[in-house]
């Protein structure tokens, strides 16, 4: 199976400064217009052009660095106004054109970028990473540096007129910076720090499936069911084999919870293991990590220790992601997803082909999409040399909405293109209720499908809590 071409960009415009100096605005415009993937309002080209004419001003006495436009840090769906990488330090610059007060919340968004940034993108976990604050029209400021912990600095202030010089001078005060290459730093992975996951392992402590379920048949039921799936992830991993399996389960049997806790498990420190918890909705994810961040924040309160609701979000994320994130970031590189083990909640509501299609050449520019979703998701896991599983949560007596493939999109994908997955399903997948009447066992090779029971979770455990 050959890689997909890479099309997505991860920036819309980057260059080193000389090159940057002698291009013309239009042009340059023309490149960021051709990255947007929505209608171009009159406001943010009025930006642009602001952000370039500064810049070009500000990158005369820069020689030697590098500038990307509207950057998106990995999975995380931000995009950072300009990143400006000048002897070997990131600068993240977040600009507030025609404004005169570096604000507070100016000052919390870049910050934002940067600590994300820091923890979740390969190539900024051993820079300095400065955060800059451009108010064009505010009165200037004296430069003051303030290093974290983790080698993040506080917000610096800047206008149009003294940006270069807080640039050039914080650089002169951080040294022994190892080498940076721009290109490597601009195709950096996805990867969390092990700090990041340490604090999301912490996060999800308290959360057992035994404590969070109040039916003690239906805590039993999802317990049995989260250890066949551990059993099927240890063989693939010890076999060097590639599986994937379908989990099924009546309405309120916590097939959710059964997935959090199987992939908060699998989030090992210097492990290839890591695991993830993809949700196409986008709710959900706001809501489950909204739900830890609450938790954490007030099971700390009581022990007296305090934290930020933010950086028990950031937490949340590492294991809790949106699907169209972790799409968009496999289609930046060819390279295998850190995870080896991905859930996919509600996976019966994968596109087809068609409707994938569409999407990507009317959203993301990309023309001549031919997978579906399930297939490219498939392909993302099957780039691993060595194991990779694949987790799908399957909602019974739910319609089908167009576009949408069921699982037959799965079942396809498998038989005719990977046959060398072994597939685990419960022996309630054939129901009418999970397949829509669509025939699957035919599409993949009898040999590599096995019947697991235990993947069924047949017992109702919501409640208020849950």
């Amino acid at each position: 199976m050959g890689m997909f071409k890479l099309k997505l960009k991860r920036a819309y415009y980057q260059s080193d400064a000389e090159s940057f100096l002698k291009t013309s605005t239009s042009e340059i415009l023309g490149e960021l217009a051709a990255g947007h993937s929505f209608a171009l309002e009159d406001l943010q080209k009025n930006a642009w052009i602001d952000q370039i004419r500064i810049l070009k001003d500000t990158l005369i006495n820069l020689s030697q660095s590098h500038i990307v436009f509207e950057y998106a840090i990995p999975r995380m769906g931000k995009r950072v106004d300009v990143v400006i990488l000048f002897k070997n330090v990131v600068f993240v610059v977040e600009f507030k054109v025609g404004e005169s007060l570096h604000t507070q919340s100016a000052h919390d968004q870049v910050l934002d970028y940067s600590v994300d940034l820091k923890n979740f993108h390969r190539g900024s976990h051993s820079r300095a990473v400065v955060p800059i604050i451009v108010a064009t029209e505010a009165p200037e400021t004296k430069l003051k540096l303030q290093r974290y912990d983790d080698d993040v600095y506080a917000p610096v202030t800047a206008n149009e007129f003294d940006l270069s010089k807080k640039i050039e001078n914080s650089a002169l005060r951080i040294s022994n910076q190892l080498p940076l290459d721009p290109k490597a730093w601009i195709d950096a992975p996805y990867t969390p720090t092990p700090t990041i996951i340490q604090a999301a392992q912490a996060l999800y402590q308290g959360h057992s499936v035994e404590e969070i379920s109040r039916s003690d048949a239906g805590s039993k039921n999802l317990s049995i069911t989260s250890r066949a799936v551990d059993k099927i992830i240890e063989s693939a991993k010890q076999l060097n084999q590639k599986s994937i399996c379908f989990i099924t389960g009546v309405p309120g049997s916590g097939k959710t919870l059964a997935g959090l806790n199987i992939v908060s498990g699998r989030h090992q420190i210097g492990s290839n293991e890591h695991a993830v918890f993809l949700s196409g909705n986008g709710p959900l994810v706001d809501v489950l990590r909204e739900a830890l961040a609450r938790e954490e924040v007030e099971r700390k309160k009581l022990l007296g220790e305090s934290t930020t609701k933010k950086d028990s979000l950031r937490k949340a994320s590492t294991f809790i992601q949106n699907i169209h994130h972790f799409r968009d970031e496999m289609l930046q590189s060819n390279d295998p997803p850190i995870e080896h083990v991905v859930m996919f909640d509600e996976a019966q509501r994968a596109w087809t082909q068609e409707q994938t299609r569409s999407f990507m050449a009317r959203k993301k520019g990309v023309k001549d999409f031919d997978m579906s979703e399930p297939q490219f998701l498939i392909s993302a896991l099957d780039r691993h040399k060595d194991w990779a599983v694949v987790i799908c949560l399957i909602g019974g007596g739910q319609e089908i909405n167009t576009g949408e493939g069921g699982l037959k999109e799965w079942f396809s994908a498998i038989g005719d293109h990977y046959p060398g997955w072994n597939v685990y399903v419960s022996g309630q997948l054939t129901d009418s209720e999970y397949t829509s009447g669509q025939e699957l066992y035919p599409l993949i090779h009898p040999e590599r499908i096995s019947e697991v029971n235990e993947l069924h979770l047949g017992v109702s455990v919501r409640s208020y809590r849950s």
